[in-house]
């Protein structure tokens, strides 16, 4: 089963792939009314509340949100996961890389990339770089190593540019 992600437009009430994850299917199929929305929108606040609770507020029942929410779940609209924080497990530097990759070889770098255990974010983008990746490390001799001994021996990568976090000022999750 693939996962999608969609992005909600509050404004028109549809969603929208918002290009995570690729494929020829770019909308939801059927209509998510009024109390989808609500659904997902407690879950985005907190993705453990009870589903009596979330219930009680939209003045359903319980019932209804379960199969609301397996229904969203099973349609790829919505996935409820644990969100960690490295930096408070013992991962205390954190870079986005450019890369500028062959243009032959862009879905081969791409793959390899995303394979290695540092990345936790890789999209390919359009303008100066190919891909942007985001990687945790222990440490700046990690990240050191990891550009070393890991990513720059990959074949087909030309050139790459590293942004090391400073301060994280905003983090935010659809």
């Amino acid at each position: 089963m693939m996962n999608n992600h969609y992005m909600i437009d509050f404004d028109d009430g549809k969603f929208y792939n918002n290009g995570m994850v690729s494929g020829n299917d770019t909308t939801v199929s059927g209509a998510l009314d009024k109390i989808d929305l609500q659904i997902i929108a407690a879950l985005q606040k907190d993705g453990r509340e009870a589903f009596a609770q979330i219930a009680e507020h939209l003045n359903v029942s319980p019932g209804m949100i379960r199969v609301r929410y397996n229904r969203l779940v099973e349609m790829g609209v919505l996935r409820v996961v644990a969100i960690t924080n490295p930096l408070r497990m013992g991962y205390s530097t954190m870079a986005l890389i450019g890369i500028k990759a062959a243009g032959d070889k862009l879905m081969e770098v791409a793959s390899q990339v995303a394979a290695l255990d540092e990345v936790i974010y890789l999209i390919i983008v359009s303008g100066a770089y190919d891909i942007i990746t985001e990687v945790v490390c222990r440490d700046p001799d990690h990240l050191l190593q990891f550009l070393t001994d890991r990513l720059y021996k990959i074949e087909g990568i030309r050139e790459t540019e590293s942004f090391m976090h400073l301060k994280i000022m905003k983090e935010i999750y659809f």
